[in-house]
């Protein structure tokens, strides 16, 4: 008979080596990750990328590749800012909620009480005065999916529309695409629609709002919307399009796009600029990891759990989307994904030559952050693209 000590001793070496195992399993999901992270980036010639793994909180793993300016030869390293793109709609949705919780609107109340100039807009089925703010966040409201249709790239084209009656201008030219409430279907100006609501409620632009109520509480300092300050320009990755040269037989070639842009009133759908480390404390709010100069005081302020968890609730499903499967619905700005049972979530970005992915799981607080900074408009790695995604939500399913 095994002698109880001998048990005990028995039991952690039992536990010492089930933990060594499931880093040495973690350790090789990593490596077959990056390798694929790696093939990705090599077969969409992407100039510079960069992904980390978070757990409670932290960085555990990153991998850089590439350069931040290719012009220059700077390297992509952990100081490297990127521009994040649709990944910013969460920052628009948690003001929303910070609102709600605050009794200054609900999620049910009628988006033209709040945005008017709506009405304009063609409206097929004689719904417009019943799409609610709830419809806007979960991308059911029937609103189109660009914001700005000019794109041929004339000097005279702004990048995006950069002011609030520019887009007034255009409601009366744009119609509902489907019934208000019956599907899912992206919009983007849907998120300018709901920074209108935020600063007719506060009287703040909704970059400030952000700024007060989500960055400053979260202790994100490097982050910051539209122009890089000078500060930190040595640090803000430009963007890449690799594309067609009609001047050349239709040869490919690589345009710099420069580092900044100005998504303009589009700010509340794709602003975000910021280093992977302050993507990597907005992770540790959403997994609930408390680091050592946080308290849950200030993730309340922020967002408390149950206000997290109703955002995650899995809404109409994705699948009208050509990126999604049929395991995969929208929340509230968040998408909400099965893997084999594990619930995870996330959103994508993509904007200039930006582009961008966050998954996250709350139950084991684990995180995948990544970014590019090219965009392949001649033939992009698509197989290879979803290959890596799915490994990366993999990782957080151990």
């Amino acid at each position: 008979m095994l002698h109880p000590h001998g048990m005990r001793h028995s039991l952690v070496i039992a536990a010492l080596v089930a933990t060594a195992h499931a880093s040495a399993d973690a350790q090789s999901g990593w490596a077959d990750f990056t390798r694929a992270f790696q093939s990705y980036v090599d077969s969409d010639k992407v100039v510079g990328a960069s992904v980390v793994y978070v757990r409670d909180g932290r960085a555990v793993r990153r991998y850089d590749t590439g350069m931040q300016d290719r012009a220059t030869s700077v390297r992509v390293d952990a100081q490297t800012i990127f521009h994040w793109g649709s990944i910013t709609k969460s920052l628009t949705a948690l003001s929303i909620m910070q609102l709600r919780d605050r009794g200054r609107l609900s999620l049910d109340d009628k988006i033209v009480k709040w945005v008017p100039e709506l009405r304009t807009i063609h409206d097929p089925y004689g719904m417009i005065d019943s799409i609610t703010i709830r419809m806007l966040l979960s991308h059911t409201a029937g609103f189109q999916n660009g914001t700005w249709p000019y794109s041929k790239g004339r000097p005279w084209e702004p990048f995006e529309p950069t002011t609030w009656n520019q887009l007034v201008a255009m409601m009366p030219y744009q119609q509902l695409e489907f019934r208000p409430g019956s599907r899912y279907g992206y919009s983007n100006p849907g998120f300018v629609y709901l920074a209108r609501v935020i600063e007719q409620i506060t009287g703040d632009p909704w970059e400030d709002y952000v700024q007060k109520n989500i960055f400053a509480p979260l202790e994100l300092r490097w982050s910051y919307f539209r122009s890089t300050p000078y500060y930190l320009a040595s640090h803000r990755s430009h963007n890449y399009y690799v594309e067609r040269d009609s001047s050349a037989g239709g040869r490919e070639r690589l345009v710099d796009n420069g580092a900044d842009f100005d998504p303009g009133i589009t700010s509340p759908n794709g602003a975000w600029n910021a280093p992977i480390s302050d993507l990597v404390k907005y992770v540790a709010f959403l997994t609930n990891a408390m680091l050592p100069d946080m308290s849950r005081e200030r993730y309340d302020l922020v967002a408390p759990r149950a206000t997290l968890d109703e955002m995650w609730k899995p809404g109409k499903p994705m699948s009208q989307s050509y990126e999604s499967a049929p395991n995969e619905w929208m929340g509230l700005s968040f998408f909400v994904l099965d893997r084999s049972g594990t619930r995870i979530l996330g959103h994508t970005g993509s904007q200039a030559g930006f582009r961008s992915f966050y998954f996250f799981n709350p139950a084991t607080k684990t995180g995948v952050i990544a970014v590019f900074n090219t965009t392949n408009e001649v033939a992009p790695a698509s197989a290879a693209q979803r290959r890596m995604q799915e490994m990366a939500l993999d990782l957080l399913r151990q």
